[in-house]
């Protein structure tokens, strides 16, 4: 990937931060000879659907599909025979990123959060044009949990069988300022996509899978909205929505958080049941 900044940038003295996808559009033809058309769109499509389609094919992703009524068992184990899922015999669907998400994905990470503009992000440009490797979500899932603890217990279950089938697997518990609360799996695993002039190219890709409770699941469903148009500005626009009690963000945001506190408070009342029901089986037996 490039490092250096936009070839034209010492000519230019510092360059503002391009405003807006017209704008970023430009900029990538003008610095780095990028042209965001139907040309790269049609590859781009190209490789996140046959990225899909040969991790849908993996022995991992069969096994993952084939164990959830295993991994519902043992949890009940764990959990006084609550559910893991809402239901078991429902496969989250693999999907793929639009392509412009992905150029959107690019201009944040390129302009919007890069502190350090005009000079490239610490990993170096992520350009439209060969930057697949560099987003990790561009072919992606997400599981529903009942109830906060099964959210790290499905994580290590998944986590253990990537390892076993031999990919690398990070894993991350984000808990974002923002309200947002969820487990991400990253997959990394080799593909052979096309390449720029249709060749094709071998490269590591990461596959998300996201892990939420069903809480979470339906505040994202009810701020998706709202968070996908806040992606577009910049983020000092928002420094100070904390106080701004009138804002759409402060509402969308505090209710992630309400409801994460809700969610640990529902496992307290579990944790204590567990203990009253243990005592009373121990006096049983004595």
């Amino acid at each position: 990937m490039p490092g250096g900044s936009p070839r034209d940038a010492q000519a230019q003295g510092e360059p503002d931060r391009p405003a807006g996808r017209d704008a970023y559009v430009k900029w990538l033809l003008e610095s780095f000879g990028v042209e965001v058309g139907e040309r790269l769109e049609s590859r781009y499509d190209a490789v996140v659907n046959k990225v899909k389609r040969d991790f849908e094919a993996t022995d991992l992703w069969s096994q993952i599909r084939s164990e959830l009524n295993d991994f519902d068992s043992a949890y009940r184990l764990v959990a006084q025979n609550y559910p893991l899922f809402l239901a078991s015999d429902e496969v989250p669907r693999l999907v793929t990123k639009s392509f412009n998400s992905y150029l959107l994905k690019t201009y944040r990470r390129n302009v919007l959060e890069n502190d350090k503009w005009p000079e490239p992000p610490p990993d170096g440009w992520i350009l439209p044009s060969e930057g697949f490797s560099q987003i990790n979500d561009l072919v992606r899932t997400s599981f529903v949990v009942k109830y906060l603890d099964g959210v790290e217990f499905l994580a290590e279950e998944i986590k253990k069988n990537s390892i076993d089938h031999g990919c690398a697997c990070t894993l991350d518990f984000e808990a974002k300022i923002e309200g947002h609360y969820a487990a991400h799996l990253g997959i990394r695993s080799k593909f052979q996509i096309p390449g720029d002039r249709w060749e094709i190219e071998d490269v590591s890709l990461t596959m998300e899978i996201q892990i939420i409770t069903q809480l979470q699941e339906v505040i994202r469903r009810l701020t998706h909205k709202f968070y996908e148009t806040r992606r577009e500005q910049p983020s000092q626009v928002r420094s100070n929505w904390q106080w701004d009690y009138r804002s759409d963000e402060f509402t969308a945001n505090y209710l992630g958080h309400i409801l994460h506190y809700v969610e640990g408070m529902i496992m307290e009342v579990r944790t204590r049941e567990k203990v009253e029901i243990g005592d009373k089986a121990w006096s049983e037996q004595i």
